[in-house]
């Protein structure tokens, strides 16, 4: 009844901002109430009551029943009136509800902002410490040495959200999901993470997307956020699990069924009966995995499960306030899927996914075979449990149980254990309930509430480098060299149920529903189903105190970054355009083939100066094939007729104040969205991308950071530039809709002119002038 009535007032609201009168009062709605987004924030609320009137107002324009990510999506634009909204086609301007970065990427992401010139920022906003710590010989040690180790980052971040009123989780207190889950999360609501993973929220009905740093600056700045409106990919479950068989189930058979690329621009949605019988946490793994197939996020309709968590992590009045919006918490009857999946989960078998890749995914029953098949390492090596996928109070009650049984018949792991508890909450509930001493008993070593070998921060001992075996984990990921940095280690993903009992056999033959073990005196066992609590019966300990709110006056907060540090530096703004064109300009490299955000700004080794924007500029365009010879980062010097170092020849043009140009192929900047690959150019003293065709987030990105990303209208003319050629590029000249002029100079011959495309809007043409987006944010800001 309340949800009707209000639907009534939703639409008037609707109406009356078209324009149309109508008598009513804004206080007769049930959503108009004030409750807080999360335990932690006094002053951020959530606001049902404006996503449903933004809600009523696409409602009355699309005419038509609306999937529940779109409902989250339209909910949260910036213009709902104005908005084009084509699923697959239109670029959505989105205003989320807040940001959370992980450590790595949160340090080019704060110092970006930092530049903005704002005292706070303008959304709610958490940095949570995980990226950093390896796993060596257990939890104490290894969080004690990354403190030590990565002390000046975490004294940077602690001191940077204190200033700018960001919450910070300190090292310790667990993986960025399972803080969101366990504090964050709400139904309904619109995150964006600098994580691949951030989908996890969705196990509470939250959109939570992944995003690069800039995107995160963005939001923290208070612009909108743009995303691809994203099709939507229905999965319609029914029955219900039992025995073996765990959520981690259904992502490894989804993954199996669409493959890493089938969720590329779509938003998997879970919906059916199927949806009832599975846990909040258990949810979350579905939606955490999600990201192996390429979604953009998958979510799950708001149910009782998720009620019950949101009570036992003492939220209930968000549950309550979530059952009064529950309507649009859900999909409307008659929503059109992009494509349509059905899975019965009465007959789901547990799965095995892998190697080298996490949709060959292999029921359980057919393992053994797969292995023999294939010539995969049988002995198995190390089984891992936890990790941001697989680390609820469920999952680890569920392996403790099997531990446990084990144990009851005088046996243990044969194979090495690790446990990494997703944070330490669920740490110090375990401890406290005892699942932690049970899995201690059984052999496991307990990991620090942290990443670890899920991220590839792992020294691990037992194997050389290049020896073939096999390992299997309850995590998401499972390329190649991944977990250890080792090529030839087989890396397989499951349900922390299957990995405990594997261990118990040391073979990857073993399978728990079938065959049997032998206990200490050698009689024949077989194990029983795993059991376990959804939710602890005494409720959650939250353990150590880990969290950092802002304080109250942060006008006296100085940044801690040391001018001598290697790893930090804070950033000076770029300046702005001098209003001329840029005459006689060199081409630093034209580039052939593939060039991704990866030849653009190399990861690996790189990764520890993500906040040094000079030094990790070393890497800049390193990768990307020189037309010229046909060899990577070896480019001629054009002042003194030798070659060099791609990044070196960018400072040396530099130091000689001479701007330069590159020259691209198609699909430029591809890959991950990371910032690096915009900021190295622009800091090294680039003008333009002069490109076939750009990948449309690394375009964006160029031009947020007030360089000129442009394509040859007309492809071939890259064929008519030569890596030695001089150009001018008239800048003045640059208008929305209207091509600009470039002259080329060739070394022999007459100079030519070619005309380019470009994307510019009037905001993204001041974004050029004033030397960046940030610079343009900071002259507001100073008026």
């Amino acid at each position: 009844m309340l949800s009707r009535k209000f639907l009534g007032v939703a639409q008037r609201q609707g109406l009356a901002q078209l324009g149309i009168r109508r008598m009513a009062t804004v206080s007769d709605s049930p959503l108009d109430r004030k409750v807080r987004q999360n335990n932690q924030e006094e002053g951020n609320f959530i606001n049902y009551k404006k996503m449903a009137e933004n809600l009523a107002i696409v409602r009355s324009r699309l005419n038509r029943p609306l999937t529940y990510a779109e409902k989250i999506l339209y909910s949260h634009l910036d213009d709902p009136h104005g908005q084009e909204i084509e699923r697959g086609v239109s670029y959505l301007k989105l205003r989320p509800d807040r940001v959370a970065c992980q450590d790595a990427t949160a340090q080019m992401a704060i110092l970006q902002f930092m530049s903005a010139g704002m005292p706070s920022v303008a959304n709610p906003t958490t940095v949570h410490c995980d990226h950093l710590i390896e796993a060596q010989v257990g939890g104490p040690k290894d969080l004690a040495r990354a403190v030590d180790i990565n002390k000046e980052v975490y004294d940077f971040l602690a001191t940077s959200c204190a200033k700018y009123n960001i919450g910070f989780w300190r090292p310790g207190s667990g993986i960025i999901h399972q803080i969101l889950l366990e504090n964050y999360a709400f139904p309904g609501g619109l995150l964006i993470g600098t994580d691949s993973h951030t989908p996890n929220a969705g196990g509470l009905g939250m959109c939570a997307i992944g995003v690069g740093g800039a995107d995160a600056v963005d939001v923290m700045a208070n612009l909108p956020w743009e995303l691809k409106a994203p099709k939507v990919i229905g999965i319609k479950l029914t029955g219900e699990m039992s025995g073996w068989t765990s959520a981690k189930d259904i992502i490894l058979k989804v993954a199996g069924i669409l493959t890493v690329k089938g969720g590329t621009g779509a938003i998997v949605e879970y919906f059916g009966p199927g949806t009832a019988s599975i846990s909040a946490t258990g949810m979350g793994t579905i939606c955490n995995m999600g990201a192996e197939v390429g979604a953009t996020t998958s979510l799950f309709p708001f149910n009782d499960r998720m009620y019950d968590y949101l009570a036992a992590t003492k939220r209930k009045e968000i549950g309550d306030f979530a059952r009064v919006y529950a309507k649009d918490l859900k999909e409307d009857e008659g929503a059109e899927y992009d494509q349509l999946i059905e899975l019965n989960l009465s007959e789901l078998e547990p799965h095995i996914n892998g190697p080298f890749t996490p949709d060959l995914a292999t029921p359980i029953s057919k393992f053994s075979e797969a292995v023999k098949a294939n010539n995969w390492p049988e002995e198995l090596k190390v089984g891992l449990i936890g990790s941001c996928t697989n680390s609820s109070y469920e999952d680890m009650s569920r392996a403790a149980s099997i531990a446990r049984d084990a144990l009851d018949h005088g046996v243990k792991a044969k194979s090495l254990f690790t446990v990494t508890p997703g944070s330490e909450q669920i740490r110090a509930t375990i401890e406290r309930d005892g699942q932690l001493s049970t899995l201690e008993e059984f052999g496991g070593m307990i990991l620090a509430n942290a990443c670890g070998p899920c991220i590839g921060q792992w020294d691990r001992q037992d194997v050389k480098k290049g020896e073939a075996n096999s390992i299997i984990s309850s995590y998401n990921r499972n390329f190649t060299g991944r977990n250890d940095a080792n090529p030839a280690t087989h890396s397989f993903v499951t349900s922390p149920d299957l990995v405990v009992a594997m261990t118990i056999a040391g073979s990857l033959h073993f399978n728990p529903l079938t065959d049997k073990l032998k206990d200490k005196d050698g009689n024949e066992f077989l194990l029983s189903p795993p059991t376990g609590e959804g939710l602890p019966s005494r409720g959650y300990d939250p353990g150590q105190d880990t969290y950092q709110a802002p304080p109250k006056d942060r006008a006296t907060v100085s940044v801690a970054v040391s001018p001598t540090s290697d790893r930090l530096q804070l950033l000076e703004p770029f300046a702005p355009w001098d209003g001329k064109d840029k005459l006689d300009l060199p081409i630093l490299i034209k580039t052939k083939g593939k060039t991704t955000t990866d030849h653009i700004s190399m990861a690996g080794p790189w990764l520890k100066y993500r906040g040094h924007l000079d030094n990790i500029s070393n890497n800049m365009l390193i990768g990307a094939v020189n037309a010229d010879n046909g060899e990577a980062n070896k480019v001629k010097n054009f002042t003194t007729g030798e070659y060099d170092a791609v990044p070196a020849t960018a400072r040396d043009y530099k130091k000689k104040g001479i701007p330069w140009v590159v020259i691209g192929d198609w699909n430029y900047g591809e890959g991950s969205s990371r910032e690096h690959a915009a900021l190295e150019p622009r800091h090294l003293g680039g003008l333009a991308i002069i490109t076939r065709s750009f990948a449309r987030i690394h375009e964006t990105n160029l031009k947020k950071q007030g360089m000129l990303p442009l394509t040859f209208i007309d492809p071939a003319d890259y064929d008519k530039i030569q890596p030695f050629d001089k150009v001018d590029l008239l800048c003045t000249e640059l208008a929305v809709g209207k091509p600009i002029t470039l002259v080329v100079h060739p070394k022999d011959g007459e100079s030519f002119e070619i005309k380019l495309a470009h994307t510019f809007n009037a905001p993204q043409i001041e974004w050029f002038k004033n030397g960046s987006a940030l610079n343009t944010m900071a002259k507001a800001h100073a008026k």
